[in-house]
């Protein structure tokens, strides 16, 4: 059972960027891409999608940074760089944010890791479904569903 008691407040490695999270997320994930390792300086991302009307930024202005297609929109601190929430285009019903941000990242785990055709020979997760790629688009309101029982909501 993950527990997510709410709202979570959190921000970035300086505090210059404050986040407020009122929702539990929809589902959460661990991504083995090399663009994930390398934007985290570690063996993968994690995020947890937060529904956007549960998700605000607090105090400060964050910036894009990462990559900047018209895709994916990576927010950063602009003080201290770290990476906090991607925005992705056409998706704009949730926000995915990294868990590690929040002050309290107790009660995390992630449920689906994806990516793991590149993932690190060391890296485990725990999560309890993994995929080569991304998970079929079909599959994702499957996935929510399962999640919601797995975290006891």
């Amino acid at each position: 059972m993950v527990d997510w008691k709410l709202p979570r407040e959190g921000g970035c490695r300086c505090g210059q960027v404050r986040i407020r999270v009122t929702a539990p997320p929809l589902v959460t994930m661990a991504c083995h891409c090399t663009g994930c390792q390398r934007m985290s300086s570690s063996a993968f991302s994690l995020s947890a999608a937060i529904p956007a009307d549960g998700f605000a930024v607090i105090q400060g202005e964050p910036v894009l940074g990462g990559l900047r297609g018209p895709q994916a929109h990576h927010y950063f601190c602009p003080h201290c760089m770290t990476w906090m929430f991607t925005r992705t285009e056409g998706m704009d019903w949730f926000v995915n944010l990294r868990p590690t941000m929040l002050d309290d990242a107790s009660g995390f785990a992630p449920f689906i890791e994806t990516w793991t055709a590149e993932k690190l020979p060391f890296a485990e997760t725990g999560a309890v479904h993994s995929y080569e790629t991304l998970p079929p688009l079909d599959a994702y309101e499957g996935l929510m569903e399962e999640y919601v029982t797995w975290t006891g909501r």
